[in-house]
């Protein structure tokens, strides 16, 4: 057989690996989100950035507002609160939160989220009730129903509220802290707003707060 007669050479095989595409999509959307908002960003831009098509990527979250729900750390990590350690429940909540949103590479999409609420408070308000559903069942778990019911929205409050002055508009005292002091005074917070009157400062309140 000639030169130009010869096969062509064989073509790699395009790898399908479906966990391998749901992380890039995941990335690339906290990234699109992060930079762009939720209103502006779009799928086609978040599946370019991927490297995957428009229909994978709504093959993998079906929506934008699914995909969006997956990208949010928060709410992949909650679960995180039920591992069995000596750690109280409301420094465990403090640390990781400060852990996400302090990275200087974070693309936390909860920032995104509260800022979307200036551009679309229809849209900012469909996903935070959406972000609520996703968590109700594990604090229902960690704290019974009643501190979800009287509680817990007050802590959604607390850390939208602390979001919103250190992380969006930079500005004030809660932006001045350094890390270590901010971490723990958003810990004796939520440790008040989680127990109420039981939150003192004393070693018999701590182990109350233990679960």
């Amino acid at each position: 057989m000639s030169a130009a007669q010869s096969p062509p050479p064989d073509r790699p095989r395009r790898v399908r690996d479906p966990e391998l595409h749901r992380r890039a999509i995941l990335d690339a959307a906290s990234r699109a989100f992060a930079e762009r908002g939720y209103n502006r960003a779009t799928l086609r831009d978040i599946a370019r950035r991927a490297g995957v098509t428009h229909g994978l990527v709504l093959r993998h979250f079906g929506s934008k507002e699914n995909l969006f729900l997956a990208a949010v750390p928060g709410t992949r990590s909650i679960d995180e609160l039920t591992e069995d350690t000596a750690e109280p429940l409301p420094a465990r909540i403090a640390r990781e939160f400060v852990r996400r949103l302090e990275d200087p590479e974070s693309t936390d999409t909860f920032v995104t989220l509260v800022r979307s609420a200036g551009d679309d408070e229809g849209a900012a308000a469909e996903l935070y009730l959406a972000m609520q559903e996703r968590t109700d069942e594990t604090y229902r778990r960690l704290l019974g129903e009643h501190a979800l019911e009287h509680r817990v929205p007050f802590l959604a409050s607390l850390l939208i509220g602390v979001t919103f002055s250190r992380y969006v508009i930079r500005a004030g005292a809660l932006a001045e802290m350094s890390a270590e002091r901010f971490t723990d005074d958003l810990t004796s917070a939520v440790r008040a707003l989680l127990y109420g009157d039981a939150a003192t400062d004393g070693p018999s309140a701590e182990a109350d707060a233990r679960l």
